[in-house]
């Protein structure tokens, strides 16, 4: 099983997770971030005085999935995210070793 962490462009997030769903994820979990990428941001003038806005809004997708789905889902969220400029975000892709549901102690792939 694998990790799939992307970090896109809040305007992404209602397509993406439809998207997400219609090639049967089976969950995810969605947060509001704030980050900073290379453009490291960029001044804004608020009542009157410069103000450095470094952290932009993002929304990070978090998914386990089995092996054989990872590329698919990549591909997926690359088509659904991208609009050809700076900030269209990231994807991490990490092993996960193990996972347990809570509720019934099932383990490894049932548990997902």
């Amino acid at each position: 099983m694998k990790r799939v962490i992307a970090i896109v462009r809040p305007e992404k997030m209602e397509v993406l997770k439809e998207a997400l769903f219609a090639a049967d994820v089976s969950g995810m979990t969605i947060a509001q971030v704030h980050g900073c990428g290379n453009q490291h941001g960029w001044k804004e003038f608020y009542r009157g005085t410069e103000v450095l806005i470094n952290m932009v809004q993002k929304v990070k997708f978090e998914l386990v999935v089995d092996d054989a789905k990872v590329e698919e889902l990549v591909e997926l969220i690359c088509d659904i995210a991208a609009t050809g400029e700076v900030g269209d975000g990231k994807i991490f892709i990490s092993p996960v070793e193990e996972v347990v549901r809570i509720r019934t102690r099932e383990r490894g792939a049932d548990a997902v």
